[in-house]
């Protein structure tokens, strides 16, 4: 008994010095979370200009910016599906002042790909912002007009179609396959560092089709340079009521989805992640910002941290099934 108060002796000031250290800690985080911002963030993005995660991004910062009274630069870092991004959020200092704009496809699926990199552990979720369907996109020249007919051109003149994506195991390449064995065609993948760049051989005819969310095929498809064939949503899109849903178009299990969310380093305070996701909230909230997602085919769809957390762990197990099911490996 004696030993074990002696014991106790010892470890008592250390026990007190701890706990000085974590009071003295307390008011710190507080004090930074009420300066909190008083420099620019950057916002990463892990794709090229172009593309949704980018014009999501783009959508955000300004009014994000306005409402905490400090510059949002958005900086994108596109390359490696996605991980340039994540890796370099995880690497962050956990202060608030870098954060990224996520890709669900880069979330959920890339880990998988590319296991060691990151985990999802790594960043913590502050908000989703957009969800969108994606759309089976075809050029100018393609010979079908619906997706009945693409998919009997494409048995005609198997490994003649290619189609693009932003890059190898991410959403669009994973969809790809889907609809090849759904529809039992075989295509040609073409994988790019980014929508951005895949969309403009798109429209230069390098590649046949792709997939994607809407927001940058948009003004296209209405000038009639690219179309749009089916939505692989459950519901079809009133800013393209013509053109059928996936299960309309006969393929009743060709649903894929994205979201797009901020998340930041995984140590980043709490006081800071209640903060941006509050502001984001209110942003979100407005017609403003509603209207800009509806014309683009998307929509504001703001998630909560805890609601994140809980989406994004469904779908990375949900997209981790159809990945080892349908063998894709990184390059």
């Amino acid at each position: 008994m004696n030993r074990i108060r002696r014991r106790l002796a010892v470890a008592a000031p250390a026990v007190a010095l701890i706990a000085t250290a974590a009071a003295a800690l307390a008011p710190m985080t507080a004090a930074h979370a009420q300066s909190y911002p008083n420099k620019p963030i950057t916002m990463l993005v892990g794709a090229a200009p172009g593309g949704t995660t980018d014009i999501a991004a783009r959508m955000l910062a300004e009014p994000l910016g306005k409402a905490l009274g400090q510059t949002v630069v958005v900086d994108n870092r596109s390359g490696a599906s996605g991980a340039l991004a994540a890796v370099a959020t995880k690497r962050a200092e956990p202060d608030g002042y870098t954060i990224l704009m996520q890709y669900s496809g880069y979330h959920v699926i890339t880990p998988h790909i590319q296991k060691g990199a990151w985990e999802l552990k790594d960043l913590r979720p502050v908000a989703n912002v957009l969800t969108a369907p994606q759309l089976i996109v075809l050029r100018e020249g393609v010979p079908a007009k619906t997706t009945a007919e693409l998919i009997a051109y494409a048995k005609k003149n198997p490994g003649k179609l290619s189609f693009a994506s932003s890059g190898n195991g991410s959403l669009q390449h994973v969809t790809g396959v889907m609809l090849e064995q759904q529809a039992g065609i075989q295509m040609i993948h073409v994988p790019y560092k980014g929508t951005g760049p895949a969309l403009q051989d798109l429209l230069g005819g390098q590649v046949d089709l792709t997939f994607g969310t809407p927001p940058p095929f948009m003004p296209f498809i209405a000038a009639g340079k690219l179309r749009a064939v089916a939505v692989t949503g459950k519901e079809r899109l009133s800013s393209l009521p013509d053109v059928p849903t996936a299960t309309q178009a006969g393929l009743p299990n060709l649903d894929a989805g994205s979201w797009f969310a901020v998340f930041a380093p995984a140590k980043t305070p709490q006081a800071v992640v209640d903060k941006l996701t509050t502001e984001i909230q209110k942003i979100m909230a407005t017609p403003e910002f509603k209207k800009k997602a509806a014309e683009l085919g998307a929509t504001a769809d703001y998630m909560n941290p805890q609601q994140l957390q809980a989406h994004s762990d469904a779908e990375f197990l949900r997209w981790g099934k159809v990945i080892s099911s349908a063998k894709i490996q990184a390059d």
